[in-house]
C-alpha cells in the first residue's frame, strides 16, 4: 500500500490533519478540486447580489476554511506534474476529437460521421542520423541503422555510422544522434520554430487543392466545401514535434445546421490524397538568425501519413482499419505529453540530446536578440522564453473553429455540474468555482475580492491524503 511507504513526518502531517475536527470540510475541498495534486490556494470574499433588488442573497470567506484558503485545480496538462488535471485535459481532448469524428455528442450531430475524414501525421525532416527502435512486424530489419556499403563507413568526427543493436522503444539511446557533431542543431531549433507557420501554410494549400480538384476558384469552393481540423502536437523520441491531425470536410454552416455535408464528390480517399500533394507543397523560408547565418528552406518531412478514417455505418463494407474511436483515442493521449516528459538515458548520462538542444537554443536566441538590436524586425522574439519546450512556441492541441465543441464549452459544463453537485438549495457560496455562473437564468450577480495565496497543499501529508485519496477514486 501506498500509506506504507510514507515517511515518519508525513504520517505526523496525517494524522495530524485527521485529527481536526473540520477534517470533514477539508476533504470536501479536496473532493470539489478532484484531487488535484498543486492546486491553486486563493484567499478573499464573494458575496451573491440579486442583480434586480441589490439584496445580499449570501456570502462566502475563506476565514471560515479549515486553512483560511479555497483550492482551485492548477489545471496542468502534463502528467508528470498533476495526474488529475491531466487526465481531465486529456478526456477533454478525446470529447473534442471524437465529437468532430463521430458526431452524436457534444451538440455536434452525428450525420458528420458520413463527411470525408481523414487522419494524418506530419513529421519533420530529418537533421541528422539517430538511433530508432522499428516495430516488430514492419519490412526491413529491425536493427537500428544496418550497415550499408562500407562496412567501415565513418562521419568525418570519426564515428561509425551505423548501429546494430535492436533498440526497445523504452530505451533512451532511442532518438540520440549517431554523432552529435554531424547532427544539424540550428535547423532543427529554427524548423521547431516556425513548424506553427507550416502548418497554417498546410491548411491554405490544402484549400487551395480542394479548389483546384474541384475545377473552381477558392472563392466558389468555399460556397461548397470547408476544410474542418483538430491536431495535436507531440514530441518525437529525437525532441522535434510532428502533427497529428483529423481533417475533415463539411458543406458551408447555415442558421439551421453548423455541420452541413459537402455538396461536392469528394470522399475520405481523395481527401487523403490531397492532404498529401498539399503537405509536400508546402515550404517556408526562415529568415536567417544574424548576419552570419543564412536563410533556410523549411518544408515537412517525407513521412507523411494520411489514411482514410471510416464512419461506423461503412466499416463492414469497406473493412476499414481506422474508425473515428481509435483515432480519437490515439491522438488524444498526445495531448498531456511535453518536451519535458521525454525518455531519458541514464546508463549513458542521461539525455545529452535535450541539453545539447537547450544549450543551443539560449545560444541561438543571444545571437538572435542582439541581430535584432539593429534590425527593424525580430523574427526571432521571445525565442529564449521557449527553452523548456526546445524551441516549439504554438499550442499542443488547436482545432478549426467548426471542427467540434470546445474545451470552454466542456469545462463549463463540467462547472456547472460541481456547482449543482455540491451546491444545496438556500447554501451560500461554496467557494472561488461560483464565480463562473452565468447564462440566460442567472438573475444573481457575483462579486468577489481574491488574491492568490499559493501553490500545492499546505504539507507533505495533506498531498500524500490528496493522493491516496485520488488514487482510491481511480482504482473505484
Amino acid at each position: 500500500m501506498q500509506d506504507a511507504l510514507w515517511s515518519v513526518p508525513i504520517r505526523g502531517e496525517v494524522a495530524e490533519r485527521l485529527a481536526r475536527p473540520n477534517f470533514g470540510r477539508w476533504l470536501a475541498q479536496v473532493q470539489q478540486v478532484r484531487r488535484c495534486s498543486h492546486p491553486v490556494r486563493l484567499a478573499g470574499t464573494s458575496h451573491t447580489v440579486d442583480s434586480t433588488t441589490g439584496e445580499i442573497l449570501g456570502s462566502y470567506d475563506t476565514a471560515a476554511e479549515p486553512d483560511g484558503v479555497a483550492y482551485v485545480r492548477c489545471g496542468n496538462r502534463r502528467a508528470s506534474v498533476c495526474p488529475s488535471c491531466s487526465h481531465e485535459y486529456k478526456g477533454d481532448v478525446w470529447h473534442v476529437l471524437m465529437a468532430g469524428a463521430a458526431g452524436g455528442m457534444k451538440d455536434v450531430p452525428d450525420t458528420v460521421a458520413a463527411h470525408p475524414l481523414v487522419f494524418a501525421t506530419f513529421t519533420a525532416p530529418s537533421f541528422g542520423s539517430v538511433h530508432t527502435a522499428k516495430k516488430p512486424g514492419r519490412p526491413g530489419s529491425r536493427r537500428c541503422t544496418p550497415r550499408t556499403g562500407d562496412r567501415r563507413q565513418l562521419c568525418p568526427h570519426g564515428r561509425p555510422l551505423w548501429c546494430m543493436t535492436v533498440h526497445d522503444h523504452a530505451d533512451g539511446l532511442t532518438g540520440q544522434p549517431l554523432c552529435a557533431d554531424c547532427y544539424d542543431y540550428t535547423t532543427h531549433l529554427v524548423w521547431q520554430w516556425w513548424a506553427p507557420e507550416l502548418w497554417r501554410r498546410f491548411t491554405i494549400a490544402l484549400r487551395r487543392q480542394v479548389a483546384r480538384h474541384l475545377g473552381l476558384s477558392e472563392h466558389a469552393a468555399r460556397q461548397l466545401v470547408r476544410v474542418q481540423f483538430a491536431k495535436v502536437a507531440e514530441y518525437q523520441r529525437r525532441a522535434v514535434i510532428h502533427f497529428h491531425a483529423l481533417i475533415r470536410l463539411d458543406g458551408p454552416p447555415t442558421d439551421l445546421d453548423l455541420y452541413p455535408a459537402p455538396a461536392v464528390p469528394i470522399d475520405s480517399a481523395t481527401l487523403a490524397d490531397l492532404v498529401h500533394s498539399a503537405a509536400g507543397s508546402v515550404a517556408y523560408t526562415a529568415p536567417a538568425i544574424d548576419s552570419n547565418d543564412l536563410p533556410r528552406r523549411l518544408r515537412f518531412g517525407a513521412q507523411l501519413d494520411a489514411r482514410p478514417v471510416t464512419g461506423a455505418a461503412d466499416r463492414q463494407e469497406h473493412g476499414a482499419q481506422l474508425h473515428p474511436e481509435t483515432v480519437a483515442a490515439y491522438i488524444a493521449k498526445y495531448a498531456t505529453k511535453a518536451a519535458a516528459d521525454l525518455p531519458t538515458d541514464d546508463q549513458h548520462g542521461g539525455n545529452q540530446h535535450l541539453r545539447r538542444l537547450q544549450a543551443a537554443l539560449r545560444q541561438l536566441a543571444g545571437r538572435a536578440s542582439f541581430a535584432a538590436l539593429t534590425a527593424d524586425n525580430d523574427p526571432y522574439g521571445g525565442w529564449s522564453r521557449w527553452v523548456d519546450m526546445l524551441g516549439f512556441r504554438g499550442h499542443l492541441a488547436t482545432k478549426s473553429r467548426r471542427y467540434s465543441t470546445t474545451l470552454g464549452r466542456l469545462r463549463q459544463a463540467r462547472r456547472d455540474y460541481a456547482r449543482r453537485r455540491h451546491t444545496r438549495p438556500g447554501d451560500a457560496p461554496t467557494g472561488w468555482a461560483d464565480q463562473d455562473q452565468d447564462g440566460p437564468e442567472e438573475t444573481t450577480l457575483v462579486i468577489g475580492s481574491w488574491r492568490f495565496a499559493g501553490m500545492g497543499w499546505l504539507t507533505s501529508g495533506d498531498a500524500a491524503l490528496a493522493a491516496a485519496s485520488a488514487a482510491r477514486a481511480r482504482d473505484d
